[in-house]
């Protein structure tokens, strides 16, 4: 039986992971926002007030929403994130944000459309494939041809943008839930290879992102150019050795190294707090996940499971091309770190995610049926 509690895990190891990215956040800020406004806390304040409090007042309201009323909700959401995408493209409410036109501005507020984007496409797809069990996926037409359709429209609207950090994101989380809803191997594999074959065509119409791409396996070759992203990232994490050179320290943060409070703040952290606490919060992230495992494993039903394990697929994957970009596993992709990278629309969404995890986790069963094995890909 459940018990109307939202998880204590998950709860604990949420407020953890915000706490730690508002501290970081504070100090990584700090030379940027002076810089740029003459205050040293106007990112911190922004991310606060446009970020945090809005973030943690749709968690708990999504919370106590039933996650299964969403189901009803979950086309016409997805629809409209489309139509944001559109909006940005039109003259007088997209923004530019360097050389991507993927923001919308109104009213003095703006806010970046491929973030919601992450969350209806999800919703979408666990309502449409909710239904149906591993065999039913079989067909293309209830399985393969759904999920294209959906991605393929979404994916042509983001690279017109173009934003390839976000279509990485998009593709990878829509990718793992297709998966984990029990999609043939062979109807995988060849969304794999279309995936390889849209990258190189879109290298080919663009060649700087070659560029871009292979930077991270040879940076040295343009210190000044390309590659001084990566190699500023490298000396933050490694001037940090063991044990950092404390909280608030870093040099790198002084207008050396890029995006310092955005997709660079885990080199900022490393820097300052070091390898032995750095572990400590790869971690505390791990355990994260790992919960966000167990509560879609216990999800009462189908839709629930792959609800709650599709946004384990999105944490999972913005952290790993965040992280692995930083120390050289993957080309930069500009992807935010979840939580702890500045920017008010991807902590809002991001906490509206959690809050419907924690609706799942009220009404999970204390524990495993006995003689039963939940499965995600069932």
């Amino acid at each position: 039986m459940a018990d109307n509690r939202i998880d204590r895990k998950f709860f604990v190891f949420l407020g953890l992971l915000l706490l730690l990215g508002m501290v970081m956040l504070i100090s990584a800020s700090g030379p940027i926002a002076y810089q740029k406004f003459g205050d040293p806390y106007w990112y911190v304040r922004h991310q606060l007030f446009y970020g945090l409090l809005p973030g943690v007042v749709l968690f708990f309201l999504m919370s106590h929403v039933d996650y299964r009323a969403l189901r009803r909700l979950a086309r016409p959401f997805f629809y409209f994130s489309v139509l944001l995408l559109l909006l940005v493209f039109v003259p007088g409410i997209g923004a530019d944000w360097g050389t991507s036109h993927s923001w919308i501005n109104l009213a003095g507020f703006s806010f970046q459309p491929a973030e919601l984007v992450k969350l209806s496409l999800l919703l979408f797809l666990a309502d449409r494939f909710g239904d149906l069990d591993p065999d039913d996926l079989r067909d293309p037409h209830l399985g393969l041809m759904p999920f294209m359709l959906s991605l393929g429209l979404v994916s042509v609207l983001i690279v017109l943008q173009p934003d390839l950090g976000s279509l990485i994101a998009i593709a990878s989380l829509a990718g793992l839930t297709f998966m984990l809803a029990g999609a043939p191997w062979s109807h995988l594999a060849g969304l794999a290879s279309s995936g390889v074959l849209a990258l190189w065509i879109l290298i080919k119409i663009k060649p700087y992102r070659a560029n871009r791409l292979m930077s991270f396996l040879h940076p040295e070759l343009d210190p000044q150019g390309i590659g001084y992203h990566i190699n500023q990232a490298y000396l933050a994490i490694g001037s940090g050795g063991l044990l950092g050179l404390g909280l608030g320290h870093s040099r790198q943060k002084y207008m050396y190294l890029p995006e310092v409070i955005g997709d660079s703040i885990f080199a900022v952290m490393a820097e300052e707090l070091g390898f032995v606490v750095m572990t400590a919060v790869i971690i505390l992230l791990v355990l994260f996940l790992l919960r966000l495992i167990v509560l879609a494993r216990r999800a009462p039903d189908r839709f629930g499971r792959l609800l709650v394990g599709g946004i384990s697929c999105w944490v999972f994957a913005q952290v790993m091309l965040n992280v692995g970009s930083m120390i050289g596993l993957f080309p930069m992709t500009g992807l935010p770190l979840p939580f702890m990278s500045y920017g008010g629309t991807a902590l809002i969404v991001m906490l509206a995610s959690m809050g419907i995890v924690a609706n799942v986790s009220r009404q999970v069963e204390d524990r495993p049926r006995r003689g039963t094995k939940s499965q995600l890909r069932t």
